[in-house]
This record gives structure tokens, C-alpha cells and sequence, in this order.
């Protein structure tokens, strides 16, 4: 039987239930909202200090996904400020419910923007930012002036992130759908991602509904969509890190993606 950490994105109400009816040892999970700019709330009775309590009790790894509409890249301030507040509020909050991590999409700039200012926004946000838990940054599917959609763009990411106070403090999510929806190869994705931020934390095991460099981030059940399989197993295996499945079906689909993981992973 493999160690393989691996769970699924689960509703927030109780994250440790959902772990259990997927036979799974870890869950993600939004705090609030995950489409607006309110500030994060523990859902589960009892609080933030009642969830991380059950979920060591059941052995259950915690991950907390931040809100979608921060972008910490943008030069529209209206975005931006708002974005850095947000997305320290989601920090702090998922120390409270003793959570491994919180993971934050890469983000991009204007159309007309010099993509050097985005790294540089992403510099001055680390600077910033107290980070009781690691922030994983994750690489993106689509957009021209994205942040982290390929690998040359995740470097100059690096570099910046890397440079300011704190940067040792992040981490990186690759995301299997998103980088093959990006246009990268998954074979030997993973050599190629460490020889740039030199670690990954955790990966986002997700078949992709869409071609490959489509642009296009809509996932799809392992095994059932374009992403061949020899190569995502390839980057579960080699990666060795914990494993999140954001695919569709519930409990029920999700269950079957990490038990079809778990079976190749095996062999």
C-alpha cells in the first residue's frame, strides 16, 4: 500500500468527514467565498480551533485554496491592495485551523503591461506578507500576461519571489491539468520545475476536459480526458509530495480518482 498523502477539494463545512467518504488523509478547502473579497470564516461547528483538533485526531492533512479573484500581480490598485489584504487574512486564518499550506494562483497583469511589473507586485506582496504556514504559488492554464503559466515566466516568478524577505517561506503547486492546458509536457515536468524554484510542495492531480496548450483550465476525471496517463502518474511518483484530485463527482468521483492514483502509483 503506498504512503501516498493524497485527498481531494472538498466542501468546507467539514473538511475531516469529507477526507473519510473519500478514504483519503488530506483535504482542501476554501475559507468563505471562494469568488468574492470578504474575508475568510471557519465553517466547520465548533471553529478554527475545533477543526484543527479533529482533523489531527483523524490524521488529516489540511490545505486551505485562496479565493480566486486575488491577484497580487495587477497594477490596478483597485485589484491589487485589496488582493495583498485578502490574501493575508487567508494566511492567518488557515494557521488557526492548523492548515500545511495555503495555495494562491500566480495571477497576471494588464494586457499593455510590461510582465516585469507583475514580478515585481509579487516581490513587493512577499515583503509584506507574514506567512505563519507556507504559501504555495500555482502554476496558471491560460493568459498572455499570466504569471506562472510556463516555465520561463514561473523562473522570472521565482527570481523575484525568491528575492524578498520571506521568499524562503514559499513554496510551489504544480498543477497537472494547468500545465498541460499551458502547454507543458508532463513528462519530466517535475526535473524541469525544481531546476527552476528548486522544490515542489504539492501537486494538483487533475486530468484536463481540453488539448493540450488549449489555454483552457477545466478539469477533468483521471484517466477520462486528454492528459495521457503514464505522464501524470509520472509527475505523482516523481514529485513524491502530498496530492490534491479537484475533479468532478463528489465524494464518488473523487474517491475513484485517488483510488486509480493509488493503483499506478503501486505498481
Amino acid at each position: 500500500m503506498t504512503s501516498l498523502v493524497i485527498g481531494a477539494h472538498v466542501d468546507q463545512e467539514d473538511p475531516v468527514a469529507e477526507a473519510a467518504a473519500r478514504q483519503a488523509t488530506l483535504s482542501q478547502f476554501f475559507l468563505g467565498d471562494p469568488q468574492g473579497w470578504k474575508g475568510p470564516v471557519v465553517a466547520y461547528p465548533g471553529g478554527a480551533a475545533a477543526l484543527k483538533a479533529a482533523a489531527e485526531a483523524a490524521g488529516v492533512t489540511l490545505y486551505v485554496h485562496s479565493p480566486y479573484v486575488i491577484n497580487v500581480a495587477t497594477t490596478n490598485n483597485r485589484i491589487r491592495i485589496p488582493s495583498r489584504k485578502l490574501l493575508q487574512q487567508t494566511v492567518t486564518a488557515a494557521a488557526e485551523v492548523g492548515a500545511a499550506g495555503v495555495i494562491v494562483h500566480g495571477g497576471h497583469v494588464l494586457k499593455d503591461d510590461d510582465p516585469a511589473k507583475g514580478f515585481d507586485n509579487w516581490r513587493k506582496c512577499i515583503d509584506g506578507l507574514e506567512m505563519p504556514v507556507p504559501l504555495l504559488i500555482e502554476n496558471t492554464a491560460g493568459g498572455t500576461n499570466a504569471m506562472a503559466r510556463r516555465l520561463e515566466r514561473i523562473e522570472q516568478l521565482w527570481e523575484a519571489v525568491t528575492a524578498a524577505s520571506g521568499g524562503d517561506t514559499v513554496g510551489f503547486c504544480l498543477d497537472t491539468c494547468h500545465a498541460f492546458a499551458g502547454g507543458e509536457e508532463l513528462v519530466g515536468l517535475v526535473e524541469r520545475v525544481k531546476a527552476i524554484t528548486g522544490r515542489i510542495d504539492l501537486i494538483h492531480a487533475n486530468d484536463s476536459r481540453d488539448a493540450f496548450d488549449s489555454g483552457a483550465d477545466r478539469h477533468a476525471n483521471l484517466g477520462e480526458g486528454s492528459l495521457e496517463p503514464e505522464g501524470l502518474v509520472e509527475v505523482v511518483r516523481t514529485a513524491a509530495v502530498p496530492v490534491v484530485v479537484e475533479t468532478p463527482g463528489g465524494a464518488e468521483g473523487q474517491g475513484a480518482d485517488i483510488a486509480w492514483l493509488r493503483e499506478r502509483i503501486d505498481r
